[in-house]
């Protein structure tokens, strides 16, 4: 191959907490460079962004896997998908319950079935066919996330406020073949109703690939990224010529404009260009490039190391 390889990823957009900065920095730089660690050694961009997604996915800092929100009932239903830019080939899970990392019933899915997409009963069943074991609803359920659900159920709380929070999880990447591909997990809305599926799992808004632009992947309010199906309208935006930074600004904007959506996307073009932008607050980002990690969490901020530092202080807890 002779691209050089390109991994970003995002734990989500919106507000972070003061207390959780440092774990949600930490998380994503630690997705990056496990995600780049396939790269390095000639692994494909699909590998890579579905080892970064389940390196969060373990992380209670992240709404999704263990440490996901929970819905009106106080369970946890998580969404997922994963896309590979060669064949524009996609698996996706929708609604799943007691499995720890969707994003690996995802790409079973892409590859084990005909289908591209399987909800709630049905992704039970073929995680059970496919071996996938079963992790007890309460095990994914964090301290934090059920105080959450409580605050929410009181009759003068306002679950839209705490909505701003969202943490969705996600990676894109270019290996070095040229191959890219992009991952999106996410345990959803805070209190939403059950069987609300937002835009994670739905193709061209929560996530999008195709070799011949790049790759997205996407998080913030779900309802208005798949009004503007935002995945695809940043590739489109690619696919007229403009840069990874101008597409995703472009297109935020829009979803702002349009129907008063905020988001986050990152983004990687099939040349190697990169962009990490949002139109929340926050957003936690990582991204490795010519063995340099930068990552940040507030607009305008970017650290820089070395992968050796990084994976130096990494092994160090911090």
């Amino acid at each position: 191959g002779r691209m050089k390889p390109v991994i970003v990823v995002h734990g989500g957009a919106g507000r972070i907490f003061k207390e959780r900065e440092e774990g949600s920095r930490a998380g994503v730089v630690r997705a990056a460079l496990r995600g780049y660690g396939i790269l390095k050694q000639g692994g494909s961009a699909l590998d890579a962004v579905e080892e970064a997604v389940q390196s969060m996915e373990d992380d209670p800092h992240f709404n999704a896997g263990c440490g996901s929100v929970l819905n009106e009932k106080g369970e946890v239903e998580m969404d997922a998908i994963i896309m590979d830019g060669k064949n524009l080939d996609s698996g996706a899970v929708s609604a799943v319950k007691c499995i720890a990392n969707p994003i690996k019933l995802a790409r079973l899915v892409m590859e084990k079935t005909k289908h591209m997409l399987l909800t709630d009963r049905g992704a039970h069943l073929f995680a059970q066919g496919m071996g996938i074991p079963e992790t007890p609803g309460e095990k994914l359920v964090t301290e934090r996330s059920r105080d959450r659900w409580k605050k929410n159920l009181e009759p003068d709380s306002n679950p839209e406020e705490f909505q701003k929070d969202l943490g969705t999880v996600g990676a894109v990447a270019i290996d070095s073949e040229g191959n890219v591909a992009c991952a999106t997990s996410t345990g959803g809305l805070s209190n939403k109703l059950i069987g609300r599926v937002g835009d994670t799992a739905c193709i061209g808004s929560g996530g999008y690939a195709d070799n011949r632009s790049g790759a997205t992947s996407t998080t913030g309010h779900g309802e208005s990224i798949m009004k503007v199906v935002l995945a695809r309208l940043i590739l489109y935006h690619m696919e007229q010529g403009m840069s990874p930074e101008m597409a995703a600004d472009t297109a935020l904007d829009y979803m702002k404009t349009r129907v008063g959506g905020l988001g986050g996307v990152i983004v990687v073009n099939n040349s190697g260009e990169w962009a990490a932008r949002f139109s929340t607050k926050q957003m936690s980002w990582a991204t490795v490039k010519d063995d340099q990690l930068h990552y940040g969490i507030y607009a305008g901020e970017r650290h820089t190391k070395s992968v050796d530092e990084a994976l130096t202080s990494e092994s160090e807890g911090f």
